[in-house]
């Protein structure tokens, strides 16, 4: 899919700064093994009950290739996924999990690369016995995130783009990368002093933003 190619092209830092925190995720999910790709698909979400992990299993068979499974979990204490789901998982195309809650088995998913990002591990199962819908609006992270919206993740965080709006928002963070690609450090260095000083002065500091170890008279 090369305009999921596209995304993946851009941490979600340069996502982030032309979207609202509210498509931010809270900072405690997290890659759960080291130089985990990124990875970029629309969400297929999933709501889990407390304790309970069924709903999860059966995405896996549901969700289409190049989508990343995006978990509210009921309970913290209870793993939503191990080993053998995350490599059928895999199997089938599915891009990573992300993880309002914890897995279990993360030797198994790092040894066959399977991306995780979650709140951690525990090795304590939750059951299979509740049924609830998927694929609607869930809340992962202290965000909603809806079915089909784009999301982005790394070690920088994890972004949800809006279905509607993902084109609007691609150009727009391509257009701010480019602008501090083209910006040589020195260059931005002298704007960003000049606008700290002005933002101080605008902020209540008397005498902008002297040097350290200088004082304005």
């Amino acid at each position: 899919m090369p305009e999921l190619l596209s995304f993946a092209d851009l941490s979600p830092t340069c996502f982030a700064d032309v979207l609202p925190i509210e498509q931010v995720m809270e900072p405690g999910i997290v890659p759960l093994w080291p130089d985990m790709p990124r990875i970029a698909g629309p969400a297929f979400t999933v709501r889990c009950a407390p304790g309970d992990n069924l709903m999860l299993h059966a995405a896996i068979y549901r969700a289409k290739p190049g989508s990343i499974i995006v978990v509210q979990a009921g309970d913290h204490r209870f793993a939503v996924s191990g080993g053998n789901v995350c490599a059928v998982a895999g199997q089938r195309g599915i891009a990573g999990f992300v993880v309002d809650g914890v897995i279990r088995d993360l030797q198994e998913v790092k040894d066959i690369g399977f991306p995780v990002f979650a709140r951690g591990v525990s090795p304590k199962p939750g059951g299979k016995k509740v049924y609830m819908p998927l694929n609607e609006v869930i809340t992962c992270g202290g965000i909603g995130v809806g079915p089909g919206d784009l999301i982005v993740a790394d070690r920088e965080g994890i972004v949800a783009i809006p279905a509607a709006r993902r084109q609007e928002i691609l150009a727009a963070a391509r257009q701010r990368q480019a602008a501090d690609d083209a910006t040589p450090l020195a260059q931005w260095r002298d704007k960003h002093r000049q606008r700290i000083a002005e933002l101080l002065i605008k902020a209540g500091c008397p005498d902008g933003a002297p040097e350290p170890g200088t004082t304005r008279r």
